[in-house]
This record gives C-alpha cells, structure tokens and sequence, in this order.
C-alpha cells in the first residue's frame, strides 16, 4: 500500500487539479473494504458447548446397583457365581450404573436365575459327534429400593460352539469354556440393554409410575 501512495504523489503534477480528487476517492475506497478483509467474532452469550447442551446443564449422578448372586436352575453345576462375577464386571463398565456391594445403600437391587444351560450338536458323522455348542438362558430383574418396583425385567440368551475331540477330558474343558464365554456373552447382553433403558429415562418412568386402580368392588 506505501508503494502505491508513492507513486501517485509522484504523478500528481502531471495529472492536473483533477487527480487529488479521484486520489481522494481511492484512498476512502481502500479504507472502507480493507477491515472487511479481516477476521472478526462477536460472541454473546454462554455460547454453544461440545455436544450440544447449555453450559448450565448437568448431568444426574449414575444411579447405585447392587447385583446379587444368581439362582442357578440350570442342571449345571457351579455356575451362579461365574455368571454373577461377569454380571457385576460389565455392569460396572457398561451399564450406567455404579455397582456397590450388598452392605452399601443402593437404588436399585438386581436378581436374576439361570434358567438353562443345554449342549446341542450342531454337526456329527456317522461315528461321532463334531461341533457342539453351550446356549445359555438367564432372567434378570432390577428392582427399585424406594418403590420395591420392578422397573425392569429382561430375558436374554448367549452360545458359544466348541469342536469335539477324541479326548473326553479336553473335550469338558472345552464345554466349560464355551459355558464361560456364553455366560459373558449373557453379562454384555443385560449390561447393554439396561444402559439403553437408563438413558431413555425408562427406568425413571417405571419407579415413579402410580400403582394400577383396582376397580374391583
């Protein structure tokens, strides 16, 4: 711009008394769109956050769970504390909730029953079995402390297959690992449903729901 300034005063003797005016025009010219080259932010205001929320909203403290160990009704043996140790494993990382132990206040209480664990052949030849595979059944419910309501109540079933050996021995460690994998199947299951149900407010819902009207008389 210093260059340019330059070398109309330079010319101004040779243009006549018309071009102190016309230089006159330039300069407002450059004047007036040269801020409107910059950058400029008005904010007014709290302003968005990341995620869209207000900057005065919050976010409720996770509600506390107590899950207790599960009724095993199942013909297999020894597997209620298993399956309860992979509930409270996923629930403390996948559910929403905070699990505590059955000597702290809690909000909600968890219960549930394994209701079957079968092993049905998937292939066989004429001679022998070849894949088998563990499918397992389990109820869950969560009940509100305050209400003693059950806010919610989910089936879920999990399987694993497994290849069959001539080892009878190797073939139970097998199974038993199937049943293991099933059972954390069933866990992420349930843990994932219920955050579903605890972010659509659902469980809030059912606790504070009134009791049905009898109309009996």
């Amino acid at each position: 711009m210093l260059g340019a300034e330059f070398t109309v005063s330079r010319n101004q003797e040779r243009r006549g008394p018309f071009f102190p005016i016309l230089s006159t025009l330039v300069s407002a010219l450059i004047a007036s769109t040269v801020p409107a080259c910059g950058y400029q932010f008005r904010v007014e205001g709290a302003g968005p956050t990341i995620g869209g929320a207000s900057a005065t909203s919050f976010k409720e403290p996770p509600p506390r769970l107590i899950i207790r160990t599960l009724i095993n009704g199942s013909f297999e043996p020894n597997v209620e504390t298993r399956y309860t140790n992979y509930l409270r494993e996923e629930f403390s990382t996948g559910s929403g909730a905070q699990v505590v132990p059955e000597s702290e206040a809690a909000d909600l209480v968890l219960t549930g029953q394994i209701l079957s664990v079968i092993v049905p052949t998937l292939s066989f030849s004429s001679t022998a079995t070849l894949e088998s595979r563990t499918e397992v059944v389990v109820l869950a419910r969560v009940e509100d402390v305050r209400s003693r309501k059950v806010v919610w109540s989910q089936v879920v079933k999990g399987a694993s297959e497994f290849f069959i050996t001539r080892d009878l021995q190797f073939n139970r460690a097998l199974q038993n690992r199937a049943i293991e994998q099933a059972g954390r199947f069933v866990a992420a299951d349930l843990a994932a449903r219920f955050l579903l149900q605890l972010e659509t407010g659902a469980l809030t819902k059912q606790a504070s729901a009134p009791p049905p009207v009898s109309h009996e008389h």
